[in-house]
């Protein structure tokens, strides 16, 4: 279901995790996130995001780096964004960490990383530095709304901050999205693969990367080896140019003859004689130009490593990340028992594998964070068979699907890096995704952007989806039909609300008409059309829907159930919205104590059920018992998402009513005034909730009249 917040009160409507839902797992819980604590709790300098570690022996580039510095300085404080544009595997994103790491040390205020290979993960890493930095506006409730709030802020603050937006892949996506520095106090570097116009103009500037220097490749091949007696030989020159000076190529080797205790000229030797390219990469694949350096010394690499590997299980290892996201997937998803499954092994030797492919530097263990570069994971991808590729793919779905974050440990940021890497997984592997039904992690990733109140992100994604089901499985399976509900949902979350009900409409109709009335998909749809009528102000046909929803979903699973629960919590609301309060109050009265025995008293669901419970009281005028319920969930919410958290300032604010009209004049004014100061932190002066609250507290300070006729005269 979906808590949202409408005229002023919570409501609980159908929609998402089937842990909450009511007739199934295809609607969505809104996270809720602890909002900022104040501009006093920020602890100067702030990293945002883990700023990938430098690698061994990385070489400065002295002379690329002169030329992005005087890119960067012959504007002034105009040219505030350098664009690092090259190929594969020439070091860009080393480069801009290595500018990032600079800035840590130096102490500059702020340095946020964010990958920026999917919009979404830029929203949320700039929605995360909105909250860190307490920027004005930031609820930690709406991460676009945040984001968005973070970008005014850093316009316009004289704290030092650069922004590095890591990975560029679709131009037209992040338009829009560039931070500004009107003070030049701050500075944005990019990386890319492209070459497009859009990445320039708006005072960027592109910068080329390139290859190493014969210098600068043959310098870190010294610096690697140099603990390693004879190893940097008489042909360090020669195997350099060998590698194209292709800094990834180098990294291969280089791990390798440490591991193996291997001279350049020794190397260079089973470089030379390793089997044909056309074996491993086809030239079809070769985009870049450095495929044959890749793919020779990934094999290399991935044949020493096995030979070192007791659990034979290591290029399955690879095979799996070589799927997913180069930015990086949870280092947590190693220990899913969908993937220990798949690789036959425990934890333990899961872990020592990832080790041994970080020793090779075929792929990196950072923070928390497995990355693997692209170029080395198109390579491993060539080498993957058809048979084996779809057991591959769905085991890295069913472990990305196991890890996502419950509507209960709601995490923002592991969610956007997981639907970046169903992206990636759907993108080279997408067909193995769709069988008789389409596998969990593609809905999964509608329902995570609903969550995070991406509106429109969500609704594209599930019309995508809805799209593709309807030309794999046709017009008339359930998931279609599922799909376009959510659909419906989405369109009416972006205020869409007449298309919401006809496309909610045409999914119910198409069900009743090819499924058993009493069918999941049927009450689900249902159940949405409900929730969209109420949502679009038309509460007679939401009462209508919602009866006839209650007693289906009775009939199909009992009184006692949790989506039967939540039907009727949904009613409640439907019947306190027409007015008939008495008939809400008498079935939240009821429902308190169940929600309580089968969520727990400090679920969050079952604290808005408390707080619409709290309301019915008040608005019946039983001002001593809304006090006592109100009093606990605001103590609770202060808890669980703190006391600045707009849920928290609300049910702050409808206390301060109820003592009020108890005459309590003294503790009324002191939770408005905290209701204002917390709405104006977390809002801005100018939002509609902080103006209401002010001018609550205004009218509460006037002399004469008992406050409660002074506030209720406005």
């Amino acid at each position: 279901m979906t808590f949202w917040r409408k005229g002023g009160t919570e409501r609980v409507s159908v929609g998402g995790d089937s842990s909450y839902s009511a007739v199934g797992p295809y609607s969505s819980v809104i996270v809720q996130q602890a909002a900022p604590q104040g501009a006093d709790a920020v602890g100067w300098p702030l990293e945002v995001g883990a700023v990938p570690a430098l690698a061994s022996a990385f070489q400065p580039r002295t002379g690329l780096r002169e030329r992005i510095d005087a890119v960067r300085e012959e504007g002034g404080t105009a040219v505030l964004t350098q664009v690092l544009s090259g190929g594969g595997g020439v070091g860009k994103s080393q480069l801009a960490a290595s500018y990032a790491s600079q800035a840590v040390a130096e102490g500059v205020d702020l340095v946020v990383w964010a990958p920026a290979g999917e919009l979404q993960q830029v929203v949320t890493r700039f929605a995360e530095a909105g909250v860190r930095v307490v920027a004005p506006g930031v609820t930690g409730t709406d991460p676009e709304a945040d984001a968005r709030a973070f970008l005014a802020w850093l316009a316009t603050t004289s704290r030092r901050w650069l922004v590095v937006l890591d990975d560029i892949t679709d131009p037209g996506a992040v338009e829009g999205w560039w931070p500004v520095s009107r003070t030049g106090s701050g500075w944005v570097l990019a990386t890319t693969r492209l070459h497009d116009a859009r990445l320039t103009g708006g005072g960027r500037r592109r910068v080329s990367v390139d290859v190493y220097e014969a210098g600068e490749a043959v310098a870190y091949l010294r610096a690697r080896l140099a603990d390693e007696d004879g190893l940097a030989d008489g042909a360090v020159d020669e195997l350099a140019e060998e590698l194209g000076y292709l800094p990834l190529a180098l990294g291969h080797a280089a791990a390798y003859m440490i591991n193996h205790g291997l001279g350049c000229r020794a190397y260079l030797e089973l470089f030379r004689g390793s089997r044909s390219i056309a074996e491993v990469l086809p030239p079809s694949a070769d985009a870049e130009g450095y495929g044959r350096q890749i793919a020779t010394t990934l094999l290399l690499s991935l044949d020493a490593v096995e030979a070192a590997d007791p659990e034979g299980v290591a290029r399955r290892v690879l095979g799996l990340a070589a799927l997913l996201d180069p930015a990086g997937h949870p280092e947590a998803l190693w220990r899913t028992e969908a993937v220990l499954e798949y690789l036959g092994c425990g934890g333990e030797a899961a872990r020592a594998t990832l080790r041994v492919l970080h020793r090779y530097a075929l792929l990196s263990c950072d923070a928390g964070v497995v990355r693997i570069h692209a170029l080395t994971a198109r390579a491993v991808r060539e080498t993957i068979s058809e048979e084996d590729s779809s057991a591959l793919v769905i085991a890295a779905a069913d472990a990305l699907v196991e890890i996502w974050p419950g509507v209960d440990q709601p995490d923002w940021a592991v969610a956007a890096m997981l639907r970046a890497n169903v992206d990636s997984l759907t993108a080279v592997a997408g067909e193995h995704l769709w069988g008789e039904d389409p596998h969990s992690v593609l809905p999964r990733v509608g329902l995570s952007l609903r969550a995070a109140g991406l509106a429109e992100p969500a609704l594209a994604y599930w019309q995508q989806l809805a799209a593709q089901c309807e030309r794999r499985l046709g017009p008339e399976c359930p998931w279609f039909l599922q799909f376009q509900s959510m659909a419906a949902l989405s369109l009416s979350a972006v205020r869409r609300s007449d298309e919401a009900i006809a496309l909610g409409r045409r999914a119910l109709a198409v069900s009743e008409r090819v499924l058993d009335p009493d069918s999941p998909v049927t009450l689900d749809c249902r159940n949405n059309l409900a929730t969209l009528y109420q949502e679009s102000g038309r509460t007679v046909e939401a009462i209508e829907v919602g009866e006839r929803v209650l007693a289906e979903t009775i009939q199909a699973f009992g009184h006692g159930h949790r989506n039967t629960l939540a039907v009727r919590s949904n009613l409640a609301n439907y019947l306190s919205g027409a007015g008939r309060t008495a008939e809400a109050l008498a079935i939240q009265e009821q429902l308190l104590p169940l929600f309580e025995q089968e969520l727990g008293a400090g679920s969050l669901t079952t604290l808005t059920v408390r707080h619409n419970l709290a309301g019915s009281y008040f608005v019946v005028g039983r001002f001593a018992e809304a006090i006592e319920m109100w009093e606990g969930v605001l103590a609770d919410r202060e808890r669980i998402l703190g006391p600045e958290h707009p849920h928290t300032v609300l049910v702050r604010s409808s206390l301060s009513l109820a003592y009020m009209l108890s005459g309590r004049d003294e503790e009324a004014r002191e939770q408005m005034e905290r209701a204002a100061a917390a709405a104006e932190r977390t809002f801005g002066p100018e939002h509609s909730d902080t103006l209401m609250y002010r001018a609550n507290l205004a009218v509460s300070r006037r002399a004469g009249r008992p406050l409660w006729r002074r506030i209720l005269r406005r």
